[in-house]
């Protein structure tokens, strides 16, 4: 192809993509209200059709509406998190119960093999126990997160006039702190009971088992009032 002609089609390329480029911004306004300051704040939440002939108050209100849509996911997904987190903890502590009095009843009756068999479970056991508290710990992080974005979304939508959006975020929130609360009862329960078997096991097992116990119990109940 010669140089002339190749250039030509270059340039009618070029030509045709400055077109587009240009035309996308008109394409946008028609669909979408883009509203921005000097120092770079943008709102486009609705498009032209919504918000023909509504008041910055009305605006304002759906707004904080879709902010509370928001935070409810969030605060959904959260709660899940933690929730299940909690119960696989749960489970794994009063698990580690199980094998540890079993362990306490029987060890008189092991010879030494046996004895660091079970004893190698319990180890593995707590070491679970470990890492499903500390699972739960960082989706707890991510749930205080979701509860206090949650409340300031719903007080946003009350003092926007947002009054069903303000009470769906508010009994979002009763349910999941109340779920998370029932949880956290039976996991505050269950390290309850992993503390009254520390007196009992410490006394039956031997030195190495016994340091192992305390570093089951949650530190919180290893400190002193």
């Amino acid at each position: 192809m010669p140089s002339g002609t190749l250039t030509g089609v270059l340039n009618g390329s070029n030509s045709y993509t400055r077109q587009r480029l240009a035309g996308l911004p008109t394409m946008i306004r028609k669909n979408w209200i883009s509203l921005c300051t000097g120092a770079g704040l943008c709102a486009v939440p609705f498009t032209q059709k919504q918000v023909e002939g509504l008041s910055h108050e009305t605006l304002i209100r759906r707004a904080s509406s879709l902010v509370t849509d928001s935070t409810n996911t969030f605060l959904s997904q959260t709660t899940l998190a933690l929730v299940d987190s909690l119960t696989q903890y749960v489970k794994a502590v009063h698990m580690l119960l199980a094998l540890q009095k079993r362990y306490v009843t029987s060890v008189t009756k092991l010879n030494s093999m046996e004895e660091e068999a079970v004893w190698q479970i319990i180890v593995r056991q707590r070491a679970e126990v470990s890492d499903r508290r500390d699972e739960y710990k960082s989706f707890e992080s991510n749930w205080m997160n979701a509860i206090n974005l949650s409340k300031m979304a719903a007080e946003v939508a009350y003092n926007a006039g947002a009054d069903q959006a303000s009470i769906t975020a508010r009994t979002n929130l009763q349910v999941a702190q109340a779920h998370v609360e029932d949880i956290r009862q039976q996991s505050l329960e269950a390290e309850r009971m992993l503390v009254e078997t520390k007196a009992e096991e410490m006394k039956r097992t031997p030195p190495l088992a016994s340091e192992a116990v305390e570093e089951d119990i949650p530190e919180a109940y290893l400190r002193e009032d």
